[in-house]
């Protein structure tokens, strides 16, 4: 039976900077245009880290019941490493989606925004068919596009219209950077685990683009988000702060574009994290400023 700090690890904490990133800029952007609700922005930090953990722990279910974890580097696997029975693992990852979904009714009731009901189902069913039920599309190199999608554009657009009804350049700049750097997170994730997918046919971007190739993703994505930085400063000026955060990139884009390989790459996994986290609180500094 795992153990308490096993479950903790098993949520993959390191991961939360995805789901923290998001609702820090969007709330900041709802600021910028007029008023930030806090109260609504705690809602929706509550569904994104819900969601967040609900994946891991799905994630860590359906790659350990196929067999895909039993020769892994990297975090603790519940399921691969016979750690904890597959049941409670599935338990638990929809107990998160659960709560996280019961959160979002609120936050939509309270916002008067019934239309991001529809994003509420899509993001359940995106949370578990990443590698679980009979088509995982994240075995088919799709994961970077939902990522994208769910951590980047619906996040940020949803948590800033939920406050303030209303969307500008900046909010768009702000979610396409943080889906960049989501994506990033998982291109390093993907590329930390290349040999090992490709071992059990997980077509991942990493497994299909290569080591080369899949290293220089990762730095157009970091590169991109900065680029996102601009474009938000064409509606806010003061969202050039947000530019105060790419020393952060230096050290991870210098360790992906090594030659290293496997659990090596961890490190960059970490940093990844930290730089998207400071690339959020950066860039939300500046358009608290606006």
């Amino acid at each position: 039976m795992a153990t308490l700090a096993q479950w903790i690890e098993g949520a993959r904490p390191r991961t939360l900077p995805a789901a923290v990133a998001p609702v820090l800029v969007g709330t900041a952007c709802a600021h910028a245009i007029g008023d930030a609700d806090l109260g609504l922005a705690l809602l929706a930090l509550v569904v994104a880290l819900g969601f967040q953990v609900g994946v891991n722990y799905a994630n860590d279910y359906s790659d350990g019941i196929r067999g895909s974890d039993d020769d892994r580097v990297g975090p603790l696997r519940l399921v691969g490493q016979r750690l904890a029975d597959p049941a409670n693992v599935k338990t638990a990852a929809f107990a998160c989606f659960f709560g996280a979904s019961v959160v979002g009714l609120a936050l939509v009731a309270l916002s008067a925004s019934w239309w991001l009901l529809l994003v509420g189902i899509a993001a359940v069913w995106a949370a578990w068919n990443y590698t679980g039920g009979k088509r995982p599309y994240g075995y088919r190199g799709l994961g970077e596009v939902m990522v994208f999608i769910f951590f980047g554009l619906f996040a940020v657009l949803g948590t800033t219209w939920t406050q303030v009804h209303r969307l500008d350049l900046a909010t768009l700049g702000g979610a396409v950077g943080c889906g960049l750097l989501a994506c990033a997170i998982l291109v390093t994730n993907n590329l930390r685990d290349l040999e090992g997918d490709r071992a059990v046919d997980k077509r991942t971007v990493a497994v299909r683009l290569g080591f080369a190739r899949t290293r220089r993703l990762y730095t157009i994505l970091v590169g991109g988000a900065f680029v996102m930085v601009l474009i938000a400063a064409i509606a806010h000026p003061s969202a050039l702060i947000g530019l105060l955060a790419a020393p952060l990139a230096i050290k991870p884009v210098q360790l992906v574009r090594s030659e290293k390989f496997g659990a090596d790459l961890l490190p960059a996994l970490a940093q990844t994290g930290v730089l998207q986290l400071g690339y959020a609180v950066a860039l939300s500094l500046g358009l608290a400023l606006a």
